[in-house]
């Protein structure tokens, strides 16, 4: 057998394939590689791969801004370009992208060219690596400080808080247009083309399935002077406490109405989650609240004012009820959340509305009351292992920093701060009403439940099993009684609780209280009874901490009762 036989056929032996030339084959190969190359650094700044049956879309759909509209400087960045939304105001978001041009400007990185070798990946692997978390505005050294708000939105289920909430990430650009349109292909193959601005919000695979939001979604953005972050709490009524938690987080509520014929009915009469929602914003401390008319651009509303008027009718008797001052407390306005009408930019289609849109409205608030010379309050809202114990909380009150030694309680286990972390900025102190992941050196992730509060060493809050308290009966079919057992949701704690004793009924409108002690109370009754816990819990009385004194009763799914702390009984040794 000659050597070009030993080439194109397997050997019979490894002996015949060394009596060939294919060994010096080989090493000439090895010796023309260059051993003392640079390492290879990926590009992480890269521009995107765009194959080609999607770049006839993305021209078509940036064609009508004409060729003016573009920057010289820009032109090769075009992950920029399409963060941009026609009008949307370009800000910090557009200086972090402009930092990233030099590299982009790269060999090989333009999207509209033939990419070369290292964009030649498949279009499954890049998707799948894409990862779709929110942008994380870069907050440059010495710049002053921006209020932070908390802003949850409330209402009946499918009334479109997600999608609203999907649709200001994309105008406010924290989330850029690939990723709605990656969202938006997948929603497509699974029947849900409408659900795609959602899925910004609702990154749980359970959530994008059935299309209901189940835990409080978290996301933020930014305005010249405010920075907001988005609670995102389920519509659904079997996730209520959930929706709780949110609301003991914000500052403002957003009440999200459907005008859809027939869904705002569903959701405003008996057993719909409107009514429900709008009073437990109200009990968890919300004093400002804004309703959104949403779907105002369905076929059976078409921007009418009528539908819009009479909406506004019904909701004004009852928000009053719940507690609301309809003239300082509500303000209304119509939007859709679908196509972005009036959240950023006047709706064309509604010349009848004379405010602000949504996004504007919300940034010439006024300021929120802070207590900076407060004690450190830090109620628990959850808690994960990552290089150590994160908590997550909202700084009710005090200030903490890098370093600072706190108390966790009810347990009273001391610990420090080894790191902060403000909307995933990482900062070094945090001031009220920021909502924090707070890294803890001491205490273990098992040893943390959600409900126990970080405190300062010189003034601990107080914890306990057993408080008197004013309650008002919403919705109870029957009677209450002693002995009657409920679920408490105050701050964000959950437990068992038990109405020991009803000491007197207080009179509605007098404020008068009865003599006597009652046998049991009824709804729309207001009464003060004793309470006791299964559990000890961290509370304050409403006169010195409202945001830890105020609750809510809840028994077989139902808000049956809300009230507040007047008292608190020291435990027996």
């Amino acid at each position: 057998m000659d050597s070009k036989d030993v080439a194109d056929y397997a050997p019979d032996c490894w002996e015949l394939a060394a009596d060939t030339d294919v060994e010096a084959q080989m090493n000439n190969s090895f010796s023309k590689l260059n051993v003392n190359a640079k390492p290879f650094v990926p590009n992480v700044h890269a521009a995107e791969f765009v194959p080609s049956f999607l770049r006839g879309s993305d021209e078509a759909a940036e064609s009508p801004e004409g060729p003016d509209d573009t920057d010289p400087s820009m032109e090769v960045s075009e992950p920029a370009a399409l963060v941009e939304n026609g009008d949307t105001e370009a800000g910090s978001e557009e200086s972090w992208e402009q930092k990233a041009e030099p590299s982009e400007a790269e060999p090989g990185g333009d999207p509209a060219g033939d990419g070369g070798p290292p964009l030649a990946a498949p279009v499954e692997m890049e998707e799948e690596e894409e990862v779709s978390s929110p942008k994380v505005a870069v907050v440059e050294p010495g710049a002053p400080r921006k209020e932070h708000v908390n802003v949850v939105f409330i209402g009946h289920v499918d009334a479109g808080k997600s999608t609203i909430g999907g649709q200001i990430m994309y105008l406010t650009g924290m989330v850029d247009k690939r990723t709605l349109e990656k969202y938006e292909r997948e929603a497509k193959e699974k029947n849900r083309e409408t659900w795609y601005l959602s899925w910004a919000l609702d990154t749980n695979q359970e959530e994008r399935d059935k299309g209901k939001t189940v835990e409080v979604g978290r996301a933020y953005f930014e305005t010249e002077k405010k920075h907001f972050t988005i609670l995102d709490a389920p519509g659904h009524k079997s996730f209520v406490p959930n929706m709780i938690g949110g609301a003991s987080q914000a500052d403002l509520a957003v009440l999200v109405i459907s005008a859809r014929k027939g869904e705002f009915e569903t959701g405003f009469e008996k057993g719909g989650q409107t009514r429900e929602h709008a009073m437990l914003a109200k009990t968890a401390g919300v004093k400002h609240l804004i309703v959104l008319i949403n779907k105002m651009d369905d076929p059976t509303v078409n921007w009418s004012q009528d539908r819009y008027e009479e909406c506004k009718e019904k909701l004004v008797p009852f928000l009053k009820k719940v507690g609301f001052n309809p003239k300082k407390d509500i303000y209304f306005m119509p939007c859709s959340g679908l196509t972005g009408a009036n959240l950023k930019e006047r709706a064309e289609n509604c010349m009848w509305y004379i405010g602000l849109p949504f996004i504007p409205y919300l940034a010439n608030l006024p300021h929120f009351n802070r207590v900076t010379t407060g004690p450190v309050r830090v109620p628990i809202v959850d808690k994960y292992k990552d290089m150590g114990t994160v908590v997550l909380g909202k700084l009710e009150s005090g200030l903490i920093g890098k370093g600072h030694q706190l108390v966790m309680m009810p347990n009273k286990h001391n610990v420090e701060v080894l790191g902060l972390l403000s909307d995933d900025v990482e900062t070094d102190s945090a001031d009220p009403g920021e909502n924090l992941k707070i890294r803890l050196k001491g205490i273990e992730e098992e040893e943390i439940l959600p409900g126990f509060i970080l405190c300062d060493h010189g003034n601990l809050c107080h914890s306990g099993r057993t408080f008197d308290a004013q309650i008002v009966i919403i919705e109870h079919k029957s009677i209450i009684c002693p002995g009657y057992n409920a679920v408490l949701h105050i701050h964000t704690c959950i437990e068992e609780v038990q109405i020991t004793a009803l000491i007197c009924l207080v009179d509605k409108r007098s404020g008068e209280k009865s003599k006597t002690r009652p046998r049991f109370v009824k709804q729309d009754q207001v009464c003060i009874a004793r309470l006791r816990t299964a559990g000890t819990i961290c509370l304050e009385t409403f006169k010195d901490f409202p945001q830890m004194g105020r609750f809510t009763l809840r028994d077989e799914g139902k808000t049956i009762a809300i009230g507040k702390v007047l008292k608190l009984i020291p435990e027996k040794d």
